[in-house]
This record gives structure tokens, C-alpha cells and sequence, in this order.
């Protein structure tokens, strides 16, 4: 069949609240590139949304599940545990940015990585407020979504959410929010709606996602760690799409001298296979009674499998050097393309995690335009995602293993793109 035929078909059997991006489907990937059913070729700087920092289809990957599949593929680790978890479990806890003795958690998504993070904390602390930040990306769980600071198309037709979940301004330079300013909210909110004694937690993404790939700066990271120190409140990373290798180093935490309590992660944790998990300070993480955590497809074995491979590939392939090169390379191609293109209004990011955020002529965010721009790439064969609160910014979620000769000639696909999306809007 060829796309429009599945589509046809598609439209007919799926839910409208599951939104789909491309207009083809996928018959096969490898690496970076993936094949639609008529044969066209893609190169991928989606990567299954910050899923796929080792590829498509990683050799070492492949073998792992292989192998795990002539053993066994589903016991339910809570009821015949098997020896791979152990595993992964003690290189998680060693590699973790977790002061002291660390311990971990498999779920299997994103959001329950956090859904367990607000649930530890709350056992621990004994306390039920959580602090999040606007722009956040936390996942579409009804704990995620409260978690989550962006309404649009996340909370829509949803509520009401669980309560007692704050929000606080996260910094944004382009947008005029510092980070004394993330502070004095945080200040206003414990004068105004809740005080510090009643808080389990704060959860921040060291680089947002969803909101836009904002860094967060180093003086809020030291300042959010010495306010929760001072008032019994935990920190929580949440990683999901930060970890394994997209900025540079494993986690971003270790861009920091200040470290979290505990650490959520996901996405590339596990090339592709469903695997979450929750890391943190071993007597925080022990604060759940026996049962209180867990999921039957938590730890699948063949997602564990290939984590283990995961973890191997980026160590021998020296991923994480490989981020911080290809990073540097778009940064770069991005700052010069922006002295002759008004309409990028901002280039930031780290490692691998980059972006450009797109203004109108009257300096207003510009969501059209980056509409225009992935398609544009799209019919060139570059598929490219998009971001931010206001839906302007363009992110890049390139494999860490795309060829060097693919990668450069994406970036000329993208200035291309780039150049008629906002020549047509000259035009216009």
C-alpha cells in the first residue's frame, strides 16, 4: 500500500487525540536515515524524539535483544527476577549524578519515571507539595500534566488536575525572565501559597524539551540546591531527554557542581525498547514500602538488554565527545545562517541539544514559520521537530551516530529550507 492508502485507513482506526507529524510511514530505518513505504529516504533529526541517540537499528543493540530473545522475553521482574536488572541497575547507580551510595527503579515510560519520582519524594518527605517550572515537559499522565508547564495541546479538556503542584518562571534571556527572577517567585510562592515545610520537591529539566531547549543556568541549579537543602526538600532531575549522551556528557546534571536527589530517564536509556527509570540517594529511593513501586512490564528484559548494549556503544564510540563535535558544528552553521536570517531570534543549547527560535519582523514568536520550515525539510527529505511554549522554536535530535557526510548535508537541506520558508514570508 502506499501512504495515502494508510492514511486513509489510519484516519478511519485512530484516535484523533494522538497526534501524528508526517504524512508517510516508516518500512525501514538504519542509523539515521529511514525508508517510507514508496521508498523515499529521510534523514531522521528526530530520532523518535531524543529516543534514538545511538541510531536506528545500533549493531550491538540488535545482538542484545537477539540474544535475550532465545532466553526468555517476559517473567515480570517483581515475580521471577533475572540477573540483566542487577546489571543495569549497578551501572546506573554508578554513572548517576547521585551524591553518595545510589539505588534504581524500572518502569517502562517517561511519565512513570516521574509519576515514581513524586511518589518517593512524597514518601520520604512525608509532604505533598511539588514545585515545577513554566515550560516544563513532565509527561501526559494526570501527574504529568499537572507537572507539565505548557497547556496547549497537553492539558486541553483534561482537568482538574492533581493539586498542590506550584509553577515558578524558568529563565529565559530572550524572553526577559532571569534567574532572580525564578527566584523571587519561588520566594512570592512560599510567602503566598505554600510554605517551604510543606514541600517534597522541585523538579526541573536541566535542559526544558518540550519548552523550548532552555538551559538552565548554573546559578539557579546552585541556588535551587541550596534552598532545598536549607528547607528538607528534594531535587529532582528529570532527564528523559537529556540523558545518555544528548548534551555532551551522560547526564546534563554533570554540567553542574550542585547534584540532584533524584534523576528520571528514559528515551535513549534503551535504544528504541520501552525501559524508564528512577535513580536516586539510596535512603530516599528505599522510602517506598515494598510494592509501592514497580509496573508488570517494568525491566522488560529485552529493553534491558539493550540498555546494557546502549551504554557499551557510547563508551566504545565515544558518543558523548561525538555530541559535544556535532553540537558545536550546528551551533556554528545555525550563528552564521543567523547574520543573514533576522527571523532566527536565538541559537542556545548543549552538546547535542540545540535549537533556533524563530521571531516575526515585530520580534513576536513566529510558529508559522517554523511550520513552514519543516515542511519545507520534509519535502526535501530532512525531518525536523518543533518546540516551545509558543510552538516557534526548531530543535534538533540528530543520532549521535549519523555519518559525518549525512550530517553536513542535512545542514545545507536545512539552510535551504530555512531560506524559503522565510522568503516566502518576505514575500507574503
Amino acid at each position: 500500500m502506499n501512504n495515502q492508502q494508510i492514511e486513509q485507513r489510519r484516519t478511519a482506526a485512530a484516535a484523533r487525540g494522538v497526534g501524528v507529524m508526517c504524512d508517510f510511514y516508516a518500512e525501514r530505518a538504519e542509523n539515521a536515515t529511514i525508508w517510507d513505504v514508496e521508498g523515499r529516504v529521510f534523514t531522521d533529526f528526530a530520532a523518535g524524539i531524543a529516543v534514538l541517540n545511538t541510531g536506528h537499528r545500533h549493531p550491538k543493540v540488535i545482538s542484545a535483544i537477539q540474544a535475550q530473545l532465545e532466553r526468555f522475553t517476559h517473567t515480570c521482574y517483581q515475580v521471577v527476577p533475572y540477573e540483566s536488572v542487577v546489571d543495569l541497575m549497578e551501572k546506573i547507580n554508578a554513572m548517576a549524578p547521585i551524591a553518595g551510595p545510589a539505588k534504581t527503579a524500572f518502569f517502562t515510560t517517561g511519565a512513570e519515571a516521574v509519576e515514581n519520582a513524586i511518589k518517593v519524594a512524597r514518601a520520604h518527605t512525608r509532604r505533598s507539595g511539588v514545585i515545577a517550572f513554566g515550560g516544563a515537559f513532565h509527561g501526559r499522565t494526570m501527574m504529568g500534566m499537572a507537572l507539565t508547564g505548557k497547556v496547549a495541546p497537553y492539558k486541553i479538556g483534561f482537568g482538574p488536575f492533581p493539586g498542590e503542584v506550584y509553577h515558578l518562571p524558568f529563565p529565559q534571556p530572550l524572553h526577559g525572565i532571569t534567574v532572580q527572577d525564578s527566584l523571587d517567585a519561588l520566594t512570592q510562592l512560599f510567602k503566598c501559597d505554600i510554605e517551604a515545610s510543606r514541600v517534597a520537591a522541585i523538579i526541573i529539566e536541566p535542559v526544558q524539551g518540550e519548552g523550548g531547549f532552555n538551559v538552565a543556568p548554573a546559578e539557579l541549579m546552585v541556588k535551587l540546591r541550596e534552598i532545598c537543602d536549607a528547607h528538607g526538600i528534594l531535587l529532582i532531575a528529570d532527564e528523559v531527554q537529556t540523558g545518555f549522551g544528548r548534551t555532551g556528557k551522560l547526564f546534563a546534571m554533570e554540567h553542574h557542581t550542585v547534584k540532584p536527589d533524584l534523576v528520571t530517564m528514559a528515551k535513549s536509556l534503551a535504544g528504541g525498547m520501552p525501559l524508564s527509570a528512577l535513580c536516586g540517594r539510596a535512603e530516599v529511593m528505599d522510602s517506598a514500602a515494598p510494592g509501592g513501586l514497580g509496573g508488570t512490564y517494568a525491566a522488560n528484559p529485552l529493553a534491558v538488554a539493550a540498555s546494557l548494549a546502549v551504554i557499551e556503544a557510547i563508551r566504545e564510540e565515544n558518543l558523548l565527545q561525538r555530541s559535544v563535535d556535532l553540537g558545536a558544528q550546528l551551533q556554528e552553521f545555525l550563528g552564521e545562517l543567523r547574520e543573514r536570517c533576522p527571523a532566527i531570534a536565538d541559537v542556545r543549547g548543549l552538546g547535542s541539544m540545540v535549537a533556533a527560535e524563530f521571531n516575526d519582523a515585530q520580534g513576536k514568536p513566529d510558529a508559522a514559520v517554523v511550520g513552514r520550515i519543516q515542511k519545507e525539510a520534509l519535502a526535501r527529505g530532512l525531518i525536523l521537530l518543533s518546540c516551545g511554549v509558543y510552538g516557534n522554536v526548531i530543535r534538533f535530535l540528530y543520532p549521535l551516530t549519523i555519518p559525518q557526510q549525512q550530517f553536513d548535508d542535512a545542514l545545507a537541506v536545512l539552510a535551504e529550507s530555512i531560506d524559503a520558508a522565510v522568503g516566502a514570508t518576505v514575500a507574503a
